[in-house]
């Protein structure tokens, strides 16, 4: 599914408004509505990841067990992606979506450069299972040890709301980076023959320079996910999917065409 044009030079980005991101979502849903099956099923995957992280953590409390666990969420997002992008790419091209299409499309991308922005997202995970632990130590300091989601009545203290403000902060910061070196690193990656450092520096001035537009669909993302949550993670069978395809088509907005 690779652009075989290999060019030296930096993407060239446009200039987006709010009807782009209108647009995006329109494509998007529309792509999902006629190719659901694809979606479903790779949805599906981080659904039942969501399910187990979540009885894990709240129900059967396995704190050591969550992590390696919880860290296929940042291994396997960006293939997942490629799934999402082949589907909207085929169908943009009006050529027929089948599984074996999709797959080999994934399979391909193991010897480029997914898997180089799959470990940079992993170590932005890792950044931040770090700070939460930091943040948590410099707040609570010597107290005994908590089980915050069992004693939520800490969080109402001096110290729980110290850790809160922080981890905010700490938590909003490490999403703004992840979040704009992958918003269309991740399928300028998928589309082109290019470096990962020029894809993330290329995403990463596209949220600069279209910061409004661009924070808008970061917030967009993030409450329709909290709303797909929700119902014990199943919206996300469907938000996940719409989401992908919309990113491929805002990525099209967004990324002008090689000359």
């Amino acid at each position: 599914m690779t652009d075989s044009t290999n060019t030296n030079t930096m993407p060239e980005i446009a200039e987006l408004d709010f009807s782009d991101l209108k647009v995006a979502l329109s494509k998007g849903f529309a792509d999902f509505r006629r190719a659901p099956m694809y979606g479903v099923i790779f949805s599906s995957i981080f659904t039942a990841l969501g399910i187990v992280l979540y009885l894990q953590f709240l129900v059967w409390q396995t704190d050591i067990s969550i992590v390696p666990l919880a860290a296929g969420f940042p291994l396997i997002a960006p293939f997942v992606a490629v799934g999402m992008y082949e589907v909207s790419r085929l169908m943009e091209n009006g050529k027929p979506v089948s599984w074996l299409s999709v797959m080999q499309a994934i399979y391909a991308e193991r010897k480029r450069q997914i898997p180089s922005i799959a470990f940079v997202v992993l170590f932005i995970f890792l950044i931040w299972v770090y700070m939460a632990h930091l943040v948590f130590a410099l707040s609570f300091g010597l107290k005994p040890l908590t089980n915050v989601m069992t004693s939520t009545e800490i969080l109402f203290t001096q110290e729980g709301i110290t850790m809160l403000a922080l981890g905010t902060l700490v938590g909003g910061f490490l999403s703004f980076i992840l979040f704009a070196i992958t918003v269309v690193g991740i399928p300028l990656l998928v589309d082109r023959e290019i470096d990962v450092v020029t894809a993330m520096i290329t995403s990463f001035s596209l949220v600069l320079n279209n910061m409004v537009v661009m924070l808008s669909w970061g917030a967009i993302i993030a409450v329709l996910l909290l709303l797909a949550m929700i119902p014990m993670f199943f919206g996300l069978v469907v938000v996940l999917p719409v989401l992908g395809h919309a990113t491929w088509h805002l990525y099209r907005l967004a990324i002008l065409p090689p000359e």
